[in-house]
């Protein structure tokens, strides 16, 4: 192999900068930080998603009142184009990190997988 290990992720790492999905996010993020109103009601939802997602890692209930507090705040997200725009992209980059985290992790599984 010409190149070590980590200079192959670096250079990957500057493919995903220069992917179309990574620059539109990049663009959309500084839209809805450009918009104050969608920036608050972006970070809103940001928060309620982390905190529920805390509660859920650590074994706590999370109580009606807080799913009816983020499906709340998820259709205003949806109703604002900015934010819904933002996140659809930010899917599109999630599944793109997956696909290519299944493929950097191939060798681990076909190892582990012959194990048994």
């Amino acid at each position: 192999m010409a190149e070590n290990i980590y200079d192959v992720a670096y250079d990957l790492e500057k493919l995903l900068r220069e992917a179309d999905e990574y620059k539109q996010l990049t663009a959309l993020y500084s839209e809805v930080n450009g918009d104050p109103q969608a920036k608050q009601l972006f970070d809103d939802f940001r928060i309620i998603q982390l905190e529920l997602q805390k509660k859920q890692m650590a074994g706590q209930e999370i109580t009606q009142e807080e799913v009816e507090k983020a499906q709340q705040k998820a259709q205003e997200v949806q109703q604002n184009e900015k934010i819904s725009q933002l996140m659809e992209v930010e899917q599109r980059m999630s599944v793109l990190v997956n696909q290519l985290n299944k493929i950097i992790m191939k060798p681990l599984e076909d190892l582990y997988g012959n194990m048994q």
